[in-house]
C-alpha cells in the first residue's frame, strides 16, 4: 500500500457517516435493552473515540480492552488470544464495534468474546463491509451477514441488521449484531 495521503471519495464520506450514525444506533438499542447498573461491560478498542462510558447509565462498570499499549485500556490483549489476565464469564455485556475487520484470526476473536461474557451475556458487534480499507490496524476481512453467523456460530444471534447502500442490492454498508452467550 501507498504511504501518500488518500483523499476519501464522496461516497467513503457518505458510508462513514451512516457507519457512525449505524454504530450509536446499536450502542444506544443495546444499553437501553440489556445494561443496568451493577453491571461491568467491556469496551473493545475505544482508543480513537470516546468509548460507550458516556451513553451508560449510572452505577454500570466500564473496562476497556485494546492490543495497542498506548491506548491506556485496562487489559492489553490481543482479541485473538486466550487472554489468561481477563477472568472468563466476566462481563455482562461486551462492545466490539468496527474491530473484527481488524483481527487476524475472526473465530478465535469470536471464541474469547465467549469466554468473557458471563452465560446470558450480550454481545454488540458491529463491522463494516462496503466501506474502504482503513486503520489504524491492519483491515483484514469483510464480513456478510452469513459469514457473521458462522463466525458467531456458538452465540444466540437476538438481531442481525444490515445498512443497506441505496442502489446497490447485495451490497449493505454495514452491519449490526446484538447476539447473546447462552445460557
Amino acid at each position: 500500500m501507498t504511504s501518500q495521503r488518500l483523499i476519501p471519495s464522496a461516497m467513503d464520506v457518505e458510508h462513514l457517516a451512516l457507519i457512525r450514525d449505524s454504530v450509536n444506533t446499536l450502542q444506544r438499542t443495546a444499553i437501553e435493552q440489556f445494561v443496568a447498573a451493577g453491571m461491568t461491560v467491556l469496551d473493545v478498542a475505544p482508543q480513537d473515540h470516546k468509548g460507550i462510558r458516556p451513553l451508560l447509565p449510572d452505577g454500570v462498570s466500564v473496562e476497556t480492552l485494546d492490543i495497542d499499549p498506548a491506548a491506556g485500556a485496562t487489559y492489553t490483549a490481543d482479541l485473538c488470544a486466550s487472554n489468561d489476565d481477563i477472568p472468563g464469564d466476566r462481563f455482562d455485556a461486551v462492545f466490539c464495534t468496527e474491530v473484527l475487520e481488524h483481527t487476524l484470526d475472526p473465530f478465535a476473536a469470536a471464541r474469547e468474546l465467549l469466554r468473557i461474557l458471563r452465560p446470558g451475556g450480550h454481545l454488540v458487534l458491529s463491522t463494516p463491509f462496503n466501506f474502504r480499507i482503513h486503520g489504524p490496524l491492519s483491515d483484514c476481512w469483510r464480513f456478510t451477514e452469513h459469514g457473521l453467523r458462522t463466525v458467531l456460530r456458538d452465540f444466540e444471534i437476538v438481531e442481525l441488521t444490515e445498512v443497506k447502500t441505496i442502489g446497490r442490492p447485495l451490497m449493505p454498508v454495514h452491519y449490526r449484531t446484538l447476539a447473546r452467550r447462552p445460557p
